[in-house]
């Protein structure tokens, strides 16, 4: 299966990270269905996508997108409380919260529903996807797609694969990824450890920022402007980590 066969993207939970996947998925030329529990929740994750800070109605604004684009990607896009209205997916992309045991307890489920042929792709942060994809009979067709952030905006997606993942698999989701204009990795599973590339390099990061404060080299503020005039980090190693807050000396 090629990109340009995808007649349907599920996605499995809305909120601010599902809904900002299915934004990406409608913008770049795909019809999308969100699946979530109740209609209050669909209705939200809706409100986000077009009025949210980082949705369609901003975009407009900031010249990024026509409003008929946004009008064209909103009417690919599609919301259901039913995990049946999925069953013609050809991709289901995860994004419920990530617990290693409600996600196996989801794929099971769709496993059951979805047509055979469907790939099933995890937006997990850093569970091995040969843990997840023990929920499931199609492993080969069984890959990680982890989104950053808000994930409209940013540009990267970490595909993840087990040894039983198919290469047809990986390729496929690479398609996706292009077409929605995207930058997407490969990234080898990882049993054992959680996270996989950016994470695991940014935590690194942190990490090391944090001994530098403990030992009092240099206040917050400066670590934070080391690597974001030294480096052009967008923000500081500091300043999207509780505890690390303004004032800290």
């Amino acid at each position: 299966m090629k990109a340009k066969d995808i007649k349907l993207i599920g996605v499995m939970g809305g909120g601010v990270m599902g809904g900002g996947i299915a934004q990406s998925c409608a913008v770049g030329g795909f019809n999308v269905r969100i699946r979530d529990l109740n209609d209050d929740l669909l209705e939200k994750t809706r409100e986000t996508m077009v009025e949210g800070r980082f949705g369609l109605r901003g975009a407009v604004e900031r010249q990024k997108l026509s409003q008929q684009q946004m009008d064209e990607a909103m009417a690919r896009v599609s919301f259901t409380t039913d995990i049946g209205d999925l069953r013609d997916a050809d991709l289901i992309i995860e994004a419920v919260p990530e617990d290693l045991d409600l996600k196996k307890k989801v794929y099971a489920e769709l496993d059951g529903v979805i047509k055979p042929d469907a790939v099933f792709a995890s937006n997990t942060s850093g569970f091995a996807i040969s843990d997840l994809n023990k929920a499931v009979s199609r492993k080969e067709r069984f890959i990680g797609m982890h989104w950053f952030s808000p994930a409209f905006v940013m540009r990267l997606i970490e595909i993840i694969y087990a040894p039983e993942t198919g290469e047809d698999t990986i390729k496929l989701l690479e398609e996706v990824g292009a077409q929605m204009g995207k930058e997407t990795i490969r990234v080898k599973d990882a049993p054992g450890a959680y996270g996989f590339v950016a994470n695991r390099i940014y935590f690194a990061a942190v990490a090391e920022a944090r001994k530098v404060m403990d030992e009092e080299i240099a206040s917050v503020d400066d670590i934070n402007k080391a690597m974001r005039f030294g480096f052009n980090w967008p923000a500081g190693p500091l300043e999207m980590v509780a505890g690390a807050r303004k004032g800290w000396q």
